[in-house]
């Protein structure tokens, strides 16, 4: 299927399951300033279809680079991570999934990071949603911290604001799957179907 199809498929589900809009801003932002909408990406990623879209479309960002694995910060990057992974692997190049702890184990092994990666290997950092990066910049700093090459950044939804650049600026390439401008169109023209 077309690429542009499974986007307009994804916006829907995301305005279904993900999206809330208010006049006034209400909704508190990981960087604390107020916003008038919100996106909680867990519940389409969550979703069957959606997993499917992101997971596809992702793994379209992603086929050429060459790459060992994909992940990012918990608990955002996870169901993202997952899905690209499985999809990788129904395309015949299979791409680990990995999961930056936001804080070390205080036991067992105590890592960072879980998941089959290793020193050297080139990977591709994930999160759900994206505003200042910040949680993006977290997680490539834990992934260069332990010996991984970051050679993208891939958010399902950036906000469009400064999140890309911040990344751009700590030298990793960004991409997005959506941006809110496409969101906000087809939350503007009515386009939520019913699911």
């Amino acid at each position: 299927m077309p690429t542009e199809s499974l986007k307009k498929r994804l916006i829907q589900i995301v305005l279904q399951r993900s999206f809330q809009y208010r006049d006034a801003p209400t909704f508190q932002l990981a960087s604390g300033r107020l916003s008038q909408f919100y996106f909680n990406c867990k519940t389409t990623v969550l979703h069957p279809e959606g997993m499917y879209l992101v997971g596809t479309l992702g793994f379209r960002l992603m086929r050429n680079l060459d790459i060992q694995a994909v992940g990012g910060l918990t608990l955002g990057a996870d169901p993202v991570a997952c899905a690209i992974s499985y999809t990788s692997f129904r395309e015949h190049q299979p791409i680990e999934a990995f999961i930056v702890r936001k804080e070390p184990k205080k036991h067992g092994t105590r890592l960072p990071i879980e998941g089959n990666v290793a020193d050297g290997d080139r990977v591709v950092v994930v999160d759900d949603v994206i505003t200042t990066g910040g949680s993006t910049l977290k997680a490539i700093g834990a992934a260069r911290d332990n010996g991984l090459e970051v050679v993208q950044a891939v958010a399902l939804i950036d906000r469009q604001e400064g999140g890309r650049e911040n990344i751009e600026a700590a030298g990793v390439p960004f991409q997005a799957i959506l941006i809110r401008e496409e969101v906000m169109r087809a939350f503007r023209e009515g386009e939520e179907p019913g699911l």
